[in-house]
């Protein structure tokens, strides 16, 4: 700093000239101007190219053998010739490559789930040896995007990265990603750290790095590092249209994959904790229905039977504040809080219930992957015309009408059965199909049971509680005078 300073301070003394390069050395970023080769050949020895093999099935989803012609003018002409039966030879075996990092050295690699799904054979390279080397799946997390695996032979002298300490990134830091895009291995790419925590709806538990260093397809997996050659991040996506890099990639940050490769390690498969709520996130117009001075928070739009939750007493329109001493800015941070805590430990969660504080203590229960709920059908009222109102054009929800909607068991009220696209309805998002379920936080049964909470709301809004596809959520509906 105090050089650039000085060099501003001698513009008479240096002329013209000197002052365009004074200013060029002032805005060249510091991280273009370094020179990262003895970083980058200490850090590669622990970067592998990953690359998959996956037997392709000789039949079809539908149980028939595979036509190499379907989808030409041909496939019906050989359909003729006795099926799909005569082809099953034509099929190869599907391959993919990725990248990944050693994080042992017992051999343990980390590296992203989309390289490896599916794989029938996992072969990991090091950059500038040609040998194979077979690697055992040992566990994944879908979720996160994380897979484990383990060399079975390894190399002599094995390199395993520093692991860092993701939580200490600033954004504007200097950071590496060493990998193999598009097939080429040991590639090195230099960025920033552009952002934090982003949320690019890849997953409920969404917390990215994002960088300009260049990532394209084959960087997945791979590592990024710091400039002090701490790994930092698992690199898994890119922001583009082209397929390329345009400068905006996202790492899983190292802290979540210690957390995940414990647990893989210790169970085989990630353990995340439950807490039994289905959440939205509180938008402006949510926040007026609520009484609340801003948007912030996560609303609950349901509890889940015999969870976590209930037993707490935790009711359907609170808003959670805070869970366990950390302040829930959006809805997405719940998820990954929750996730991130032990079984078993009991938290505090802060809420607001009808303007009031309220504070519930919760012993987190262990997320099943595959929840199932054996419910009772509410009995169904008799068909009706549908109604007009608010440019919903609605019915009492009939047994048919649930079933062919595929509805839960317990789901009960007002089915939308069109909705005029030029009315308020329409512009707060409701959907044929919907069901209305609560107005007004009052159960909604009939016709005049949603025109009461109507008559109440005029002028401002009438706040429904909704069932869509296979959960609720809450919508505003602005109501005229």
């Amino acid at each position: 700093m105090q050089n650039r300073l000085f060099g501003f301070s001698m513009f008479g003394a240096i002329g013209l000239g000197g002052v365009k390069l004074l200013l060029i050395l002032w805005l060249v970023p510091a991280y273009a101007m370094t020179d990262y080769a003895d970083l980058v050949e200490r850090l590669s020895p622990s970067v592998v190219n990953i690359s998959t093999e996956t037997k392709a099935p000789e039949v079809d989803a539908d149980g028939e053998k595979f036509n190499p012609f379907e989808g030409t003018p041909f496939e019906d002409f050989f359909k003729g010739f006795g099926g799909r039966g005569h082809f099953p030879q034509f099929r190869e075996r599907q391959q993919s490559t990725g990248s990944g990092v050693v994080i042992s050295k017992d051999g343990y690699v980390v590296t992203n789930n989309h390289v490896i799904e599916g794989a029938d054979e996992i072969i990991v390279r090091f950059n500038g040896d040609r040998e194979e080397y077979p690697a055992e799946l040992i566990g994944r997390d879908s979720k996160n995007d994380l897979a484990l695996l383990k060399l079975e032979d390894m190399p002599k002298g094995l390199q395993a990265a520093e692991l860092g300490d993701s939580d200490k990134l600033r954004p504007g830091q200097a950071v590496l990603a060493i990998g193999n895009p598009f097939g080429l291995g040991g590639t090195v790419t230099a960025g920033i750290v552009s952002a934090l925590g982003r949320n690019i709806g890849q997953g409920p538990y969404d917390d990215f790095i994002q960088t300009d260093a260049a990532i394209n397809p084959g960087n997945s997996g791979g590592p990024l590092f710091s400039q002090d050659g701490d790994l930092v991040g698992i690199n898994t996506a890119i922001l583009t249209r082209t397929g390329g890099s345009n400068g905006i990639g996202f790492a899983i940050p190292v802290n979540t994959v210690k957390l995940i490769v414990a647990q893989i390690k210790k169970h085989g498969h990630p353990v995340r904790g439950w807490l039994g709520v289905r959440i939205q996130q509180v938008t402006p117009e949510l926040a007026e229905n609520f009484n609340l001075s801003d948007d912030v928070g996560a609303l609950v739009a349901e509890i889940v039977e015999d969870s976590p939750a209930e037993a707490a007493k935790i009711q359907v329109g609170d808003i959670i504040m805070s869970y366990n001493g950390t302040q829930i800015e959006e809805m997405a941070d719940l998820p990954r809080l929750v996730a991130e805590t032990e079984v078993g430990q009991t938290v505090t969660v802060n809420l607001l219930r009808n303007g009031s504080n309220k504070r519930v203590y919760v012993k987190i229960a262990e997320l099943e992957e595959e929840e199932g709920d054996t419910l009772t059908r509410l009995p169904r009222k008799k068909d009706e015309k549908p109604t007009e109102l608010l440019g919903l054009s609605l019915q009492i929800l009939t047994k048919n009408q649930a079933e062919n909607l595929d509805l839960p068991e317990d789901v009960d009220g007002l089915v939308v059965v069109s909705v005029d696209y030029n009315s308020p309805a329409a512009e707060a998002g409701l959907r044929r199909g919907d069901v209305l379920v609560e107005a007004n936080m009052k159960p909604v049964s009939s016709m005049s049971d949603l025109e009461a909470q109507v008559d109440r709301s005029k002028g401002k809004s009438v706040l429904l509680r909704v069932f869509r596809r296979d959960g609720y959520l809450f919508i505003p509906l602005a109501v005229e005078d």
